[in-house]
């Protein structure tokens, strides 16, 4: 077992300084591999809320963040270093308050993000086209005509438990890049690593005071206030679809731009021509990895009928040599719940799996040998039905659904039926065959024959009810900048 130590910054970071809560309130971080309480951090009020908005507003509005590229750059660059000296620090965090498993962080939980989600803004903002001459104009007499990209204004970013560095940086990187001014709220179940990107902020960058702002609170009332707020231009959230239908709702009096990366029930497809023993080595990873808390993890697992048996038998025992427990126990892939909340409801919805009639081959409970923690079992159904609860809802836990398909276009069909599109798999023996059905599978991204999508460069987000628009990639950027079109004289 590793040993590692880690020191949580508990203040917020408010127009440039690091401070507690008006009412002097904090909340506790709790480790959810041992239960314990690893320290406090500060519970912002409405009105720390407030000043935050306050303060981000006045830096769009009055000083010259939105408009000196080069001051963007350097700063970024500056946080990037600061980041890559506190990185087992950080690393330490995440493992402590998140329950990452420790090989994970040298993946995306911080390594990954680290090594692109600041440092590929940077590169393309430095030769974004941010300006473009289009065609001159006719309409009353011949005019120069120019199309502008500028940034969106002020981004309440809101960033979820379950990869919190990765996409708190991947916001950060984006919105700052393109000229924006930002709120960051952490979840309340994973704070520190977003108040340590704020002390460094403060103490080791020249962004100026009100650029970036850190929020942390025990009340969920504290990200509607960014909803709300009409000088909040733009809502960045991460999490579930539920909450995002209630943004939509509550930024629509103000018509607030949106970013919703949302939930997802992805489905990895294996046509009957695939090498199944190779490509089902990998299905407990992709389902249990951080026990199995990802959006676009693929936990419906479609298997041919002809071959149904052998590929269950496959995959049961892939899940059933799965090691997990100690986050920061390197042979473990699969840590704990985020908590004893998230955990039950877990339980329940393998109960309600049961219930409805799926097989239960593999797990359903909680580990015997895991006295302490928020840990539930590999858990395996089959002869699922694709209508049954366990088939479509986002359970967001180390549970797979394995269900049988008669042809490609059944396997295209049953993927389709969801109302989630984030992600998928499809595995064949021929590339063509393999890409045909990819291309007819309602989703934003899709793995096929194990080839990988995952980078700050490429977007990612979804169809349906797994959000709108994307982050990430050229697509990422513009979703935190506004078009303007100039018409002017001709020279």
């Amino acid at each position: 077992m590793t040993t590692l130590e880690q020191v949580g910054e508990a203040r917020l970071m408010i127009d440039g300084e690091l401070r507690g809560s008006g009412s002097g309130a904090v909340f506790e971080n709790v480790n959810p591999a041992t239960e314990e309480v690893l320290g406090v951090v500060a519970d912002a009020t409405a009105a720390d809320m407030d000043e935050a908005i306050a303060a981000a507003r006045r830096a769009f509005d009055a000083e010259v963040w939105s408009t000196d590229l080069d001051l963007r750059l350097r700063c970024l660059r500056q946080l990037q270093t600061a980041l890559e000296e506190e990185k087992e620090l950080l690393r330490a965090e995440l493992i402590a308050e998140v329950g990452a498993p420790i090989a994970l962080t040298y993946g995306p939980q911080l390594e990954s993000p680290l090594a692109d989600s600041l440092l590929w803004p940077i590169g393309r903002a430095a030769d974004y086209p941010w300006e473009r001459r289009i065609a001159d104009g006719r309409a009353f007499g011949k005019s120069k005509r120019i199309v502008a990209k500028v940034p969106v204004g002020v981004v309440g970013a809101i960033a979820p438990w379950n990869y919190p560095f990765e996409i708190a940086l991947g916001k950060l990187g984006a919105a700052l890049a393109t000229g924006n001014t930002l709120i960051l709220k952490p979840a309340p179940d994973t704070p520190w690593n977003a108040t340590r990107i704020g002390r460094l902020i403060a103490e080791r960058t020249d962004i100026p005071a009100g650029v970036v702002n850190v929020v942390t609170s025990s009340d969920h009332a504290r990200g509607e206030q960014l909803v709300t707020d009409p000088r909040v231009d733009m809502i960045s959230f991460t999490g579930s679809t539920a909450t995002g239908r209630r943004i939509m709702a509550q930024g629509a009096a103000s018509l607030k731009r949106l970013f919703l990366e949302l939930g997802g029930k992805s489905a990895q497809i294996y046509l009957d021509d695939s090498d199944l023993e190779s490509a089902l080595a990998v299905a407990a990873f992709s389902v249990c990895a951080h026990a199995g808390q990802g959006c676009a993890m693929p936990t419906r697992m479609l298997l041919p009928r002809s071959r149904y048996d052998e590929g269950l038998e496959i995959v049961t025992q892939a899940f059933r040599d799965l090691k997990y427990g100690d986050p920061t126990d390197f042979d473990n892939l699969q840590g704990p719940q985020i908590s004893r909340v998230q955990r039950d409801k877990i339980l329940g919805m393998i109960e309600q799996g049961v219930a409805e009639g799926a097989r239960l081959v593999l797990g359903g409970g909680r580990p015997a040998h895991l006295e302490t923690g928020w840990y539930v079992e590999p858990t395996v159904f089959a002869d699922v039905d694709n209508s049954m609860s366990i088939a479509r809802d986002e359970i967001f836990g180390p549970v797979l659904s394995v269900i049988p398909f008669d042809d490609d276009e059944d396997a295209v069909r049953i993927a389709n039926d969801s109302e989630y599109g984030l992600s998928g798999m499809v595995s064949s023996g021929d590339l063509d065959r393999a890409l045909a059905v990819a291309s007819r599978v309602r989703s934003g991204t899709m793995t096929v024959n194990g080839g990988q999508w995952y980078g700050a460069d490429a977007p990612f987000g979804g169809f349906k009810a797994s959000g709108v628009g994307r982050q990430n990639g050229d697509e990422g950027l513009e979703q935190y900048l506004e078009t303007r079109t100039i018409g002017m004289p001709l020279d």
